[in-house]
């Protein structure tokens, strides 16, 4: 039956986190044997519980009529009009829930669906339509495209550049390296960074904006981690905020961050009009909408005194981990300034020590020996070798425990330069 599916399917891998999963489950008997049982740091996942606030709307939801009917895929009125309000209070961006808002089944199936709708299927590499992508980046976003029949032209993000790179220097760059600049459709940006932890400021926003327009190309704008910050003073903004956005862009939430709803699956795209009718139209051939009783749910807690009391506490909590980390691999011997631990999500990116020649190296013996999941930085495109991934997701008991496994069994960055 295999080679009854198309060419894409035939030569992909398993997502990298599943791979992970998978690897971690068979290590697991050996790993509990000697006494280190598996301690995930892999998938950018909450582990605590969502609001009991919206679960206790769910509950409330199953009473009333009709609720267990079809939705549509554009979503119930009262799930567009609370986006509406979030995104008013939020970021004071005005959207209208019914030309400017569509529901989503996560932002991952949204971002996948938006560029199926965008790109042309070819076979010839230098015929495919384009979008830009963050090089690292979200894992999936290379794969999203290529299953459209796109291709996906990496974005160098590195510190050099501040990780917010000059698109007219990316753009010369693509047509020096052959591809035909006619054929881009877009770029995807991600402020807060999966998987840098990097922010940039509204002024960066604005010469994104204005690129775009002046290419006439779609700013897509994930921004699942935007209410995930340390700093009240620093707000990641939406792209939305910035003059002249809804002419180019769309940008997608997701309650999986915020709200730790990961398996609720339930999110939004906004922006520009034509673009998110567009969408819809390929919506509505591929499902039929969100259960109405997580619209209900996520509707009520959006704009809530308790889903935003939750988000506030929830940030506290991670901070404290992340700085958990960032201490205890200190004193292993990794250099982190602080101007370089992450205003935003649960993420630290760091370099694998020198002793390893690879980002796998070193993350399947970090597996294999302490039993720690981290994530191959090579994973999230061909300049994340040489770095790893790891989420502060777990208890602040088993990260102090992270760094006390990495500390007996010898995963110091530089063995010279450290002591047990």
């Amino acid at each position: 039956m295999k080679e009854l599916f198309n060419n894409y399917v035939q030569n992909l891998e398993t997502y990298i986190m599943f791979q992970i999963k998978q690897e971690t489950a068979r290590l697991k008997s050996e790993l509990e044997a000697k006494g280190r049982s598996p301690i995930m740091l892999s998938m950018g996942a909450p582990v605590q519980p969502p609001p009991e606030f919206v679960i206790d709307k769910l509950k409330e939801s199953f009473s009333i009529p009709q609720i267990n009917t079809y939705s549509s895929p554009k979503g119930e009125t009262y799930f567009l009009e609370a986006v509406a309000e979030r995104m008013k209070d939020r970021f004071g961006v005005v959207l209208n829930p019914q030309t400017e808002i569509f529901s989503l089944i996560g932002s991952k199936e949204g971002l996948a669906n938006f560029a199926r709708a965008l790109c042309n299927s070819t076979e010839n590499p230098k015929d495919k339509d384009i979008i830009l992508i963050p090089d690292p980046g979200y894992a999936t976003y290379k794969e999203m495209i290529r299953v459209s029949g796109g291709f996906a032209y990496p974005v160098h993000l590195s510190e050099e550049n501040n990780y917010m790179p000059d698109y007219h220097k990316v753009w010369e760059e693509l047509k020096r390296n052959g591809y035909n600049e006619k054929k881009v459709k877009a770029i995807i940006i991600n402020y807060p960074s999966n998987p840098l932890g990097a922010v940039c400021d509204k002024d960066y926003l604005k010469k994104v904006v204005d690129f775009c327009a002046e290419k006439k190309i779609c700013l897509i704008s994930d921004a699942a981690y935007c209410d995930m910050y340390f700093d009240e003073k620093n707000r990641p903004h939406s792209v939305l905020e910035v003059d002249g956005a809804k002419d180019v862009a769309v940008e997608f939430y997701s309650f999986s961050k915020p709200y730790a709803m990961t398996g609720w699956r339930l999110g939004w795209v906004c922006g520009n009009a034509e673009a998110v009718q567009s969408f819809g139209k390929l919506k509505s051939t591929i499902d039929t909408g969100l259960f109405k009783a997580l619209q209900y749910a996520g509707a009520q807690v959006l704009n809530s005194a308790e889903g935003n009391n939750y988000i506030k506490e929830a940030c506290k909590a991670f901070k404290v981990k992340q700085m958990i980390l960032v201490e205890g691999l200190r004193k292993l011997g990794w250099q982190i300034p602080d101007a370089q631990i992450p205003r935003a999500t649960f993420y630290l990116w760091l370099p694998i020590p020198p002793r390893y020649s690879t980002s796998k190296s070193f993350t399947d013996d970090l597996l294999k020996t302490s039993g720690i999941v981290a994530v191959p930085g090579n994973a999230f495109g061909d300049a994340g070798e040489g770095w790893f991934r790891i989420s502060a997701v777990s208890t602040d008991s088993r990260l102090k425990e992270v760094i006390e496994r990495m500390d007996a069994d010898g995963f110091y960055f530089d063995t010279a330069d450290c002591r047990r």
